[in-house]
């Protein structure tokens, strides 16, 4: 099944889910135009927009769909998106399915993504992070965080495992976590290195798929820098040379 040439003129650009027909989960949240679901349903590959990483985790669904002898299933959420929208109607598409294969959470999402209310009273009222920090800084924007309190587990999540440059991630003083475009924790990274399990046995997540990525061990920042960077609730990044996009990671000075 195509689109004729007619139906895709009128469809203009179109949001989409791939969905398993093996259990109904949604899988793949996208967008397009013309024939790009079926191509994305068929495990077609398309490098102008995905690059192997990303595709990785959806074909490998769409294989094991296959292999079942069963068809991906799809449905067009919406179409007729005029551009400046299509990117914002991705973005809430993909943060009301949790688990997709997606490797990017949808636009903006860190910094306007799904919050509770006492996220967002924190987000508009708390201090405001520097604007021109005086150090060479790592921001890593961090998810699945249960309590924006508990140092050991921040510390956990904004250490594993990154796809970064370990030459300038070596330049960073301090590395910084963010949740929802609100500084959570500073440490002072001592070793970083390459994210696997031999290196990072305490991480229970660890394997030995991760040789592409890395991660550090260090500690806390010291008083001054913690209060500097996170005071006592956090601090909202206002800067948009320092917010996170597509990106959970943004580097400063190095």
């Amino acid at each position: 099944m195509r689109f004729s040439e007619e139906v895709c003129e009128r469809l203009d650009n179109y949001v989409y889910r791939l969905i398993d027909p093996r259990n109904g989960e949604t899988f793949y949240v996208g967008k397009g135009r013309n024939n790009r679901v079926f191509d994305h349903a068929a495990g077609v590959l398309d490098v102008a927009d995905d690059d192997n990483q990303t595709l990785g985790s959806k074909l490998d669904r769409i294989r094991a769909i296959k292999s079942a002898g069963l068809e991906v299933l799809h449905i067009i959420h919406r179409h007729e998106i005029p551009d400046a929208a299509v990117f914002e109607v991705e973005a809430a598409l993909i943060d009301a399915y949790p688990g997709l294969t997606n490797l990017q959470g949808g636009h903006a999402s860190s910094d306007r993504g799904p919050m509770n209310h006492l996220e967002l009273i924190d987000k508009y009222s708390l201090p405001q992070f520097p604007s021109n920090p005086e150090h060479r800084l790592v921001l890593i924007n961090i998810n699945k965080l249960e309590d924006r309190f508990d140092r050991r587990a921040i510390y956990n999540l904004v250490r594993y495992c990154w796809r970064i440059s370990k030459s300038r991630a070596e330049k960073a003083e301090y590395v910084l976590a963010v949740v929802r475009g609100v500084v959570v924790g500073a440490f002072k990274p001592e070793n970083w290195m390459s994210a696997t399990r031999e290196n990072f046995p305490d991480i229970p997540y660890a394997n030995g798929s991760e040789l592409h990525r890395i991660g550090f061990t260090g500690i806390e920042a010291p008083g001054d820098i913690w209060n500097l960077y996170v005071g006592l609730r956090g601090k909202r990044v206002s800067d948009p040379r320092l917010k996170h996009s597509q990106n959970p990671v943004r580097f400063w000075n190095c």
